[in-house]
């Protein structure tokens, strides 16, 4: 009987042992080169489990890298190459398996794994341990980042909301002087203004036309300059401009 590979779906294949006991690192690569390479140099063993299915018994890192394979090109990784325990060569199989494969897998008479491997898992958790320090690097600068574009946002909408301010600000009139008033308003203006305070219409017809003469240089210039206005009509003028009621 001459020994030869069969090619097999991986989809067809199964393991009894679970994936985390491989380092995702080193299935990653194999993956990659079984893809490149089209195959394995180290076929993997399986026995029939059905017509169309197989259970690994040698190979389980090659059949995750396999698997791997497949999930990354579906076509180019469909197919793998495996040895087929049947019933006219098991003998021999399981024979090379005990001898070539397994008996490399553990340290004589003690069970443990392999330095190699160990060092593997160690550089493995390094490497794990490295990438979740850069994660929270990253997060870190991100989260700095966030928070000064805050505070930037921050400082734009108090200097907007300032702005408005100033703007809403000078809308509101600014309260006159009485004597200002008296000077620089217009007729119609001033008019409605003094008449909402009770002044007689002749008093400010003669403001109005005393003032085209010169402004008045003082409360005591303007009683002087109109006849009929006294004291107390000047007052209440003073304090209804004052008091911003006209």
């Amino acid at each position: 009987m001459k020994l030869s590979t069969s090619l097999v779906a991986v989809k067809k294949i199964t393991s009894s042992k679970p994936r985390s006991n491989f380092v995702d690192d080193e299935l990653e690569q194999a993956a990659h080169l079984i893809l490149e390479s089209e195959g394995v140099v180290n076929p993997i063993v399986v026995r029939r489990t059905g017509l169309q299915s197989f259970e690994v018994v040698d190979g389980d890192f090659e059949y995750y890298a396999a698997a791997r394979a497949r999930e990354i090109d579906t076509r180019k990784g469909e197919m793998i190459g495996v040895f087929i325990i049947e019933s006219e060569n098991e003998e021999i199989l399981t024979k090379q398996v005990e001898l070539f494969r397994k008996s490399k897998a553990f340290l004589p008479n003690n069970g443990t794994a392999s330095s190699d491997s160990i060092e593997s898992r160690l550089i493995n958790m390094e490497s794990r341990s490295s990438n979740t320090e850069s994660r929270v690097t990253n997060f870190e600068s991100r989260f700095e980042n966030r928070t000064l574009e805050l505070q930037t946002e921050f400082r734009l909408e108090i200097k907007n909301i300032n702005d408005r301010l100033k703007e809403i600000e000078n809308r509101i009139p600014k309260p006159m002087e009485p004597l200002e008033a008296l000077n620089t308003l217009g007729v119609s203006e001033l008019t409605s203004k003094l008449r909402r305070v009770g002044i007689n219409i002749k008093i400010i017809e003669k403001i109005i036309s005393e003032r085209d003469n010169g402004k008045f240089k003082s409360f005591i210039n303007v009683v002087d300059r109109i006849k009929g206005l006294g004291d107390k009509t000047m007052l209440k003028i003073i304090d209804s401009f004052a008091n911003g009621t006209v």
